[in-house]
């Protein structure tokens, strides 16, 4: 009577291992394929940055402007132009740093251009 006991164990038991050990196998397997990164883009970008003249009173300014890659985040974006995280939220305010798109153009920062 006690091996009845343990039949629905292995009977549901077994392919549930066996499956979690195949899930195990495929992390390793895809984390060194990749190299440990774990985003893998699908899709290929150019960066794109564009600058334009705007002036005021006082000096003159250029405003930069960014084309998103695939993987960009604001605070990667803030790094490769040398800006804080704060500007560029305050200089995009109705864009969502959680939902970026490729291709989509946010402003980055103000330069002062040389006379």
């Amino acid at each position: 009577m006690r091996r009845d006991h343990r039949r629905p164990l292995v009977h549901y038991g077994a392919p549930v291992l066996f499956l979690l050990a195949v899930t195990i196998v495929v992390l390793i397997l895809r984390g060194g394929i990749s190299g440990g990164n774990q985003s893998s883009a699908t899709t290929s970008s150019s960066s794109k940055v564009t600058t334009t003249s705007s002036s005021t009173s006082q000096q003159h300014t250029k405003i930069r402007s960014y084309t998103i890659r695939s993987g960009d985040t604001f605070g990667a974006i803030a790094i490769r132009f040398g800006v804080s995280v704060d500007d560029i939220v305050a200089l995009n305010l109705g864009v969502e740093p959680t939902t970026l798109h490729v291709g989509q153009k946010i402003e980055v920062g103000k330069a002062p251009v040389a006379k």
